[in-house]
């Protein structure tokens, strides 16, 4: 097979945060997700910039053969849940939030391969309804999951803590076992758990740490963690990686095959 005849990978749309740069907006995504995406599923990852409304979702997400919600230093505007800010000294982009959320919505309706990381875990339990601590460590009886800034950056996403896999879950399935070692660099996490999510993993203090959509029809997953920075050392996440990437390319399959079909 030479050049030519290799098929394109599949498109995986990646949300994008807002981050300013001498005064003026950009749209930016950390590379160890487009690292992990390229490497470990197998896909092309293609940055969605954040321009709410700006953009028909639908549209988008019929050209997108999955999605995948990133990880962000900021955190979603409580609004959308039904509550008020805790304290003022939170960093919100409601740029993102006017994408990623209807975004993520309109990629369930259609079945879209969908993993949800860290931020992205929590914009998925708010689409589905559900509600989030907004200072987690204040919470009674849950521990502190934000990370160590004592240590060097290049060291702060290293393991730190087992998850607890639900029995007969998807996690479980992709992992091969019941426990796993994850790391935990989030302030913010669920509170009330969104309608038609499935728990899927637990920390030893009670915080969800994974869900997925109950009767997807593909790959649609939140994790609490950040496998992306794991993916080139540990099994695990790189295996979460690799199932998306399966998930992805079945979808791509199917919709390049409807394609034919009505041509």
């Amino acid at each position: 097979m030479t050049s030519n005849d290799k098929k394109p990978a599949p498109l995986v749309g990646i949300s994008t945060c807002v981050k300013e740069i001498n005064t003026l907006p950009f749209h930016a995504v950390n590379q160890r997700y487009l690292l992990a995406l390229s490497e470990a599923a197998g896909v092309m990852p293609m940055m969605v910039p954040a321009l709410g409304d700006r953009i028909d979702f639908a549209e988008l997400a019929g050209r997108l053969d999955g999605l995948v919600v990133t990880g962000s230093p900021s955190n979603i505007e409580p609004h959308h849940y039904g509550c008020e800010r805790a304290r003022d000294d939170i960093l919100h982009d409601p740029a993102r939030d006017a994408t990623t959320l209807p975004l993520l919505r309109e990629a369930i309706r259609q079945g879209l391969p969908v993993f949800a990381v860290c931020r992205g875990i929590q914009e998925l339990n708010v689409v589905m309804g559900g509600t989030l601590h907004q200072f987690l460590h204040e919470v009674p009886g849950r521990l502190d999951h934000r990370s160590d800034k004592s240590k060097p950056i290049g060291e702060r996403a290293g393991l730190s803590h087992p998850v607890t896999l639900t029995p007969g879950g998807e996690l479980e399935r992709i992992a091969g076992r019941r426990e796993v070692m994850v790391n935990s660099l989030h302030g913010q996490g669920i509170d009330r758990v969104g309608d038609g999510l499935l728990v899927e993993a637990v920390s030893p203090d009670g915080v969800v740490e994974a869900v997925s959509v109950a009767d997807a029809p593909t790959f649609q997953i939140g994790v609490q963690w950040h496998p992306e920075a794991l993916y080139s050392t540990d099994e695990f996440a790189c295996a979460l990686f690799k199932a998306f990437g399966r998930a992805v390319r079945e979808h791509a399959a199917g919709r390049t095959a409807k394609s034919r079909a009505a041509a």
